[in-house]
């Protein structure tokens, strides 16, 4: 009769718990070297006293050494605590926790993986975030007030926040009705891969080159002086008269707003036409057949079944239209009345220096932004329920 044992815990359990602890020392070692403004220096000087070269340390910390090497010490050090040291941190945290009884284990060890992302997302999300919603009831002496929101029903005020719904409505629409519009012709055309990939070049370009580029369309000169814009040469041509875009309200306001749908539509159309092709042809088959146009085959049967992807893009292209800033800042600074709030927030703190104010228009986008991520997630949670 065969005698169950009992067998002995693995080397390796006791060797990674060790590894862990090792790992975590070398890791905070490390970083304390990366925080010192000298710290490369300074340890290869402990490393050439150890040698004893004590004349190149002290070169080194006199700042007239072989710099180039420490700065290489540097770079090795910070890939060895970012990769190597977390590495080494996981294993041994996750040996030690899987000591523990399994009850314990199964409970603790998730947290083991997540553990650091949710430190991250904590110190670079949450704090900044809830650190500037405290601020904006802050005055620039430390004082509680509410001047920072009160401020908003300013006239001036009123304009930006009227700026913002505009691009919020005409930029969304504009950008996911053309992508639509243009995925539906092109899924029909030969050269629809070329035909695709020229429309959604623009994306490829930033916000900011975007606005160079369309601020030489724009661009305006007097009556009688060349004009190097082209929509101006192409008024110009026809007997009118120069038209200063970017400077003469509320058209400038509209004028910004196309270099974003010429931007956005193109991301529009590639997700769109990939959820089109998604679409059974039999149902289309059946739609024809039962005597539907062509139009009416793809209001009626294709857009509705497609109906999650165009919630998703619109949110999408929306969260960039709420915080827009690039746009209006390289065109006209918003100083034609075409102000919008992330803009006016960048001057508040860094021109006119009041950061309470600032905070307050950074809150106000995020409180704006919050209804259009709980539509996308709803979006998300209806399909996950469908599939």
């Amino acid at each position: 009769m065969a005698v169950a044992r009992t067998e002995e815990p693995g080397l390796s359990r006791f060797i990674l718990p060790i590894a862990g602890l090792i790992a975590v020392g070398l890791c905070g070692a490390g970083i304390l070297v990366l925080l010192d403004p000298q710290g490369g220096q300074n340890l290869l000087a402990s490393i050439y006293d150890a040698l004893g070269n004590s004349s190149g340390a002290n070169d080194l910390r006199n700042g007239s050494g072989d710099q180039l090497i420490a700065k290489i010490l540097l770079a090795v050090i910070a890939l060895a605590v970012g990769v190597g040291g977390i590495w080494l941190l996981f294993i041994g945290v996750g040996g030690a926790v899987s000591m523990l009884q399994p009850k314990w284990r199964d409970r603790i060890l998730p947290w083991v993986f997540v553990g650091p992302a949710l430190v991250l997302l904590a110190v670079f999300l949450v704090y900044p975030a809830a650190g500037t919603i405290v601020r904006s009831f802050m005055d620039n002496t430390g004082h509680v007030t509410l001047r920072n929101y009160a401020v908003m029903t300013d006239a001036e005020f009123v304009g930006i926040l009227r700026n913002n719904v505009l691009w919020l409505v005409i930029g969304t629409a504009g950008s996911v009705l053309l992508g639509l519009v243009i995925a539906g012709l092109f899924d029909r055309v030969r050269r629809e891969s070329l035909a695709k990939t020229i429309v959604f070049l623009p994306l490829a370009i930033s916000l900011v080159g975007a606005s160079v580029i369309w601020g030489f369309v724009y661009a305006w000169q007097p009556v009688g002086q060349p004009q190097i814009g082209l929509l101006n040469a192409i008024v110009v041509a026809f007997g009118g008269k120069p038209i200063p875009w970017l400077t003469t309200s509320p058209i400038n306001v509209f004028c910004e707003i196309v270099i974003l749908v010429w931007l956005q539509t193109g991301f529009a159309m590639v997700v769109l036409s990939a959820s089109i092709k998604g679409v059974s042809s039999e149902v289309i088959e059946a739609a024809r057949l039962d005597g539907a146009s062509e139009r009416q085959v793809f209001v009626r049967v294709i857009v509705p079944m497609i109906r999650g992807s165009i919630i998703t893009v619109s949110t999408t292209i929306a969260i960039v239209t709420i915080k827009i800033f690039d746009i209006v800042y390289v065109t006209t600074g918003g100083r034609f009345n075409d102000d919008v709030v992330a803009n006016r927030m960048f001057h508040e703190i860094f021109q006119f220096f009041d950061d309470g104010r600032g905070a307050a228009l950074a809150t106000l986008l995020f409180v704006a932004v919050l209804p259009v991520m709980y539509i996308n997630l709803s979006n998300f949670r209806r399909q996950q329920r469908g599939s």
